[in-house]
């Protein structure tokens, strides 16, 4: 059973039709939206600032999601894919991103609607992004955000939608 966990009085709130792994850990202050998914390994730490969650949005296998002491925050929009073993440390993302395998995006990052970013991109801090398609260290943009990305994206995310159900349906 996954371990959820009250921390500092605060206890994770998860919404409806959520598919939570076995080995995901999620700690104090986070707020996961409806529809959610989880994966093996994830951690959400939200013993040191708040975590939010929105609709449809999966956290994939290894991902680790945390947050500075009182400096930053970890917002994620609706539609998102954290891809395998991607960081998200006090960074917020909007609406319909992926985000590559072992991506890490860093605190007072912004990332915005409809935009990817590769697999093994590194966001530095106090970065502000435009939408498209970011690759590299530092992560830079080597592609505007047009109707592929926004496909790209959004078709990752309805994957996932698929996928939990398989797992809430047989335990």
């Amino acid at each position: 059973m996954a371990i959820i966990r009250e921390i500092r009085g605060i206890t994770p709130e998860i919404g409806k039709n959520c598919f939570i792994a076995e080995t995901a850990v999620i700690v104090g202050d986070v707020v996961i939206g409806d529809d959610c998914s989880i994966w093996y390994n994830a951690v959400l730490r939200g013993d040191v600032n708040s975590i939010r969650i929105g609709d449809r949005t999966n956290i994939q296998d290894g991902a680790v999601l945390h947050t500075l002491y009182e400096r930053s925050v970890v917002e994620i929009g609706h539609d998102v894919s954290v891809g395998h073993n991607a960081i998200i440390h006090g960074a917020k993302v909007g609406h319909n991103v992926l985000v590559g395998m072992g991506a890490i995006l860093m605190d007072n990052a912004v990332v915005p609607d409809n935009t990817i970013i590769a697999a093994g991109a590194v966001v530095l801090s106090n970065t502000m992004l435009e939408p498209g398609v970011y690759a590299g260290i530092p992560a830079r943009k080597v592609r505007g955000c047009d109707e592929k990305t926004v496909a790209l994206a959004r078709q990752n995310a309805a994957g996932y939608l698929l996928y939990k159900e398989w797992f809430k349906d047989h335990p």
